[in-house]
């Protein structure tokens, strides 16, 4: 038999980079925006939410949509960031089919660790492209998932892709929507 062998995994697997606890300052998720896109691996910034490819996907172009304010609960957010968090989940969407013509997507958000929330305290919606097939042995025998493009690629072609397919920004007729600098509803 031979082996597949995906040591990257093991990090993982062995929990790095998950959060120490529920405190914004051990969240990756709030330490992504300050890193350059590139490091960070994010693919578009808005005013209240960005989009970062996963670290750990499930299939090439797993992309995830994230608040900047650390909140977990979907309820919890507001209006303002629940409307952007759904356009730029849609955006992904576009802008995945135009770069890699996935046959469908999995949409999703696992609220609570019990419902399978790698990191449970900062809310993140998942934006998995599907292709026919693209459940092969590897998952089934060798509990492995190979990806076949670099994070630091995919993450190029989508950004270079966003802004050509329209790319959601704030509400151009809504002037209460604060700047992206204001305080979050912790701090007022």
């Amino acid at each position: 038999m031979d082996r597949l062998w995906t040591p990257h995994r093991m990090v993982y697997i062995g929990g790095q980079d998950k959060p120490v606890d529920d405190r914004s300052s051990s969240c990756p998720f709030c330490r992504i925006p300050a890193l350059s896109d590139e490091d960070g691996l994010v693919v578009a910034r808005g005013t209240w939410c960005f989009v970062v490819l996963n670290l750990y996907p499930y299939n090439p172009g797993h992309l995830m949509v994230c608040p900047y304010r650390h909140v977990s609960d979907y309820t919890d957010l507001t209006p303002e960031e629940t409307d952007e968090l759904a356009r730029l989940s849609q955006q992904a969407m576009r802008v995945t089919r135009a770069v890699s013509g996935p046959d469908g997507f999995n949409l999703g958000m696992n609220q609570g660790a019990v419902a399978g929330a790698g990191i449970a305290a900062h809310l993140h919606q998942h934006v998995v492209p599907r292709w026919s097939g693209d459940a092969n042995f590897l998952p089934i025998v060798a509990h492995t998932k190979a990806v076949p493009e670099l994070l630091g690629d995919t993450r190029a072609r989508l950004a270079a892709a966003w802004e050509a397919h329209g790319a959601p920004g704030p509400d151009p007729t809504n002037d209460d929507l604060a700047s992206p600098g204001a305080p979050t509803l912790e701090e007022s």
